[in-house]
């Protein structure tokens, strides 16, 4: 069945193009099960049959993952604060608690929302704590277009190489996540060290 649902996701990329892409990888960025390994390779083996582009495949990609993580900050912001705010005491989350979980965002929500779009299981979620902090609307479209960009690109490129092979496709993946846990590893650290050093000592 998976096999037939990668070939289907080839056959709508093709027929539709640039805006199949967009609006399969709007529904993969809210909080829909919709893999982006099923969605940007088939786009990658269309440009190595020279029936789609580096460019658009990439602005196509990246859109739609832009307009997905803007709706999940909206569902944030104007549903999920209030609710949290009035109704969080009854789960455990006291107002305090939610206060300090805001300011932290508010103030790493950068690199949350930029790394955040690159690991599996986060990238569809990070929306939610950006909204519900109510991070900085620019900041938030630019590090999740920057986040999203990178992932596009490295799907399209394993799409390129190994075609429309479905195995071969989540393998390669797998192998390219440990790569980008990796590099988001030596991120985080070496942000957690210019941070130090720009914060001033209190001693």
């Amino acid at each position: 069945m998976l096999y037939a649902f990668f070939n289907w996701l080839v056959n709508v990329v093709g027929d539709m193009g640039y805006a199949g892409i967009a609006l399969l990888m709007f529904i993969e960025s809210t909080f829909i099960p919709l893999p982006s390994e099923l969605v940007i390779p088939p786009a990658g083996y269309l440009i190595s049959q020279k029936q789609m582009n580096w460019s658009g495949v990439l602005f196509a990609g990246t859109a739609g993952s832009l307009l997905g993580a803007i709706f999940n900050y909206a569902i944030a912001v104007y549903l999920g604060r209030p609710f949290i705010l009035k109704y969080g005491k009854y789960f455990g989350v006291a107002e305090s608690h939610f206060k300090k979980g805001e300011q932290f965002f508010q103030s790493h929500g950068s690199i949350s929302t930029f790394i955040g779009r690159l690991i599996l299981g986060i990238r569809h979620y990070i929306s939610f704590p950006a909204g519900l902090a109510r991070m900085n609307f620019k900041k938030f479209c630019f590090y999740t277009s920057a986040g999203a960009a990178v992932w596009v690109w490295i799907l399209a490129y394993i799409g390129f190489f190994v075609g429309n092979n479905k195995e071969k496709v989540f393998a390669v993946s797998k192998q390219w996540s440990v790569y980008v846990i990796a590099g988001c590893s030596l991120l985080v650290l070496a942000y957690i060290f210019w941070h130090k050093k720009k914060t001033p000592s209190k001693s």
